[in-house]
């Protein structure tokens, strides 16, 4: 990096650099904004393929923040315990369980309940 000067212009501080330094920076930027379009293009293209579910903003903070995934995705489809647990063929009661922690799970249980919810498996394990 060459050296920067900072100079103060109408109250104002503004960084002075090489020209050759200013295209280095601009040129960096511009390979991130086409790596994220890049990322963009990938993610869309999976979620019209079905490969990926777009969550609403609060769906996804309520995940971030440690909420049970099951209760977060079966609310946010409007389903009931009673109408979850009888489209993954199981017990309302083994359902509350698993969305209050006190049992596990095994994969082939989440994987119904993530069939019924229509979101990947992996959503499902927290």
């Amino acid at each position: 990096m060459g050296k920067v000067q900072f100079v103060k212009i109408e109250g104002r501080e503004i960084a002075v650099m090489p020209r050759a330094e200013y295209e280095r920076l601009l040129a960096r930027a511009r390979d991130e904004d086409a790596g994220t379009r890049r990322l963009v293009r990938r993610a869309r293209a999976k979620i019209a393929r079905g490969e990926e579910v777009a969550l609403p903003k609060d769906v996804a903070d309520r995940m971030a923040a440690g909420e049970n995934p099951i209760r977060i995705a079966r609310e946010w489809r409007g389903l009931t315990q009673v109408a979850l647990a009888a489209a993954a063929g199981m017990g309302q009661g083994y359902l509350s369980d698993l969305e209050g922690g006190r049992r596990k799970g095994q994969t082939d249980v989440l994987a119904r309940i993530a069939q019924a919810l229509d979101v990947p498996l992996d959503m499902l394990v927290p």
